[in-house]
């Protein structure tokens, strides 16, 4: 019989985000390798889409905020607290994966405890540094602290994105040779350059620089920066826009911001299908990336980056962290301070990508920035874990 791998997460496809692509690569990798998959998540508040062959995707109702996303305590607890219960229902499998928050984590171990199921946990980022640096009361950081603990330390294998994050989960106490760096990146098939601009060096048509932003726009990511850096340079350049796709909880102070700083120059759509996000990248002449230095997420590996290379577009990244390092040392853009005179200096002067410049970032992507390829290396851990027990 196939071995039979359990996904928990609070949000997957037709979610769009990091988390959602990310583990449905995951599933797609392991069905590759012979695995019997099943996803436990949210339902959707649309049409639920097909399945891919070969997993099969378990929905139950959740809390969800006024952008659709399960995020905040109370959506997550609504997600959580059921999924105990869910997991020890149904056909024993061989392992379980989760994604966070911790609370899933969790509800992992604790069924995983029951049915002597091994887990992994797949850790994009720790919590507890973003509630340090978001200035949690000390008994939310301390439960926080102590669920994300418990659940790494329970888990037969976790899959960390960046070096630097395993660093952290060791640290947090996961032996070292249970942590596994495993990379991240974006789907190519679908971020891919323009086709004509991929074929002509000559200037775009558009009178003014063209620049996105697609991804989350929080507190951690800091995109302020940009709507307040193209209110400064649309006083020397007027036709230059600025699109940002996605959601997150600073997207409506954003709006607000951009409609009274920068109006009809910076536009906020919400979150949009990634072929759209991937067309007005593969058309840009910049793509947008920030994080806050010290909000205790620079560990992460933004999308952002290997999303705009894969386009074929540089990146402009304002912050510090593991995605300024990925820019500045793979030739990928520019890097500047957090600080809006910085940003608009560096669009000021920004050179138009020519197709070879575009062509020099997709083959990078391809190479380096392949979320199929990290959902391979994942998925063989994941199975390796399977085959342990979780020993």
């Amino acid at each position: 019989m196939s071995p039979l791998v359990r996904i928990a997460t609070r949000t997957y496809a037709p979610d769009v985000g990091a988390a959602p692509f990310r583990l449905r690569a995951l599933a797609r990798a392991l069905v590759a390798a012979g695995c019997e998959v099943e996803v436990l998540t949210a339902a959707p508040r649309g049409p639920v889409p097909p399945e891919d062959p070969g997993v099969r995707t378990r929905r139950a109702p959740v809390l969800r905020d006024a952008d659709g996303a399960v995020r905040g305590y109370l959506p997550y607890l609504s997600f959580d607290v059921p999924l105990t219960g869910r997991l020890l229902l149904g056909r024993r499998p061989d392992v379980v994966v989760h994604e966070p928050p911790p609370t899933t984590g969790l509800a992992t171990r604790l069924a995983g405890l029951a049915r002597r199921v091994p887990y992994v946990s797949y850790v994009p980022d720790v919590w507890s540094l973003g509630a340090v640096a978001a200035g949690a009361p000390r008994p939310v950081l301390a439960a926080l602290r102590t669920a994300e603990a418990t659940a790494l330390r329970g888990a037969a294998a976790v899959l960390a994105v960046t070096a630097g994050m395993a660093e952290e989960v060791v640290r947090a106490g996961v032996p070292r040779g249970r942590v596994h760096v495993v990379g991240n990146g974006v789907d190519v098939e679908v971020f891919r350059p323009a086709p004509a601009l991929a074929a002509e060096p000559a200037a775009p048509a558009a009178p003014g620089l063209r620049a996105v932003y697609s991804g989350t726009m929080s507190e951690w990511q800091g995109a302020e920066v940009f709507v307040r850096a193209f209110a400064e340079l649309t006083r020397t350049d007027p036709a230059a826009r600025l699109v940002m796709v996605g959601g997150g909880v600073d997207a409506p102070r954003l709006r607000a911001l951009a409609a009274r700083l920068a109006p009809g120059a910076v536009e906020l759509p919400g979150t949009v299908p990634p072929e759209r996000a991937a067309r007005l990248l593969g058309e840009a002449d910049v793509a947008l990336a920030s994080l806050v230095p010290g909000s205790g997420y620079d560990l992460m590996a933004p999308t952002k980056v290997a999303a705009a290379a894969a386009c074929g577009t540089p990146v402009l990244f304002a912050g510090t962290g593991s995605g300024a390092e990925v820019v500045r040392g793979h030739d990928l853009g520019a890097v500047v301070a957090h600080d809006p005179a910085a940003v608009a200096a560096a669009l000021r002067t920004w050179p138009r990508p020519d197709a070879a410049r575009r062509a020099r970032l997709r083959a990078w992507a391809e190479e380096h920035g392949s979320l199929a390829a990290a959902a391979e290396r994942a998925a063989a851990v994941v199975l390796r874990a399977a085959g342990a027990g979780g020993a």
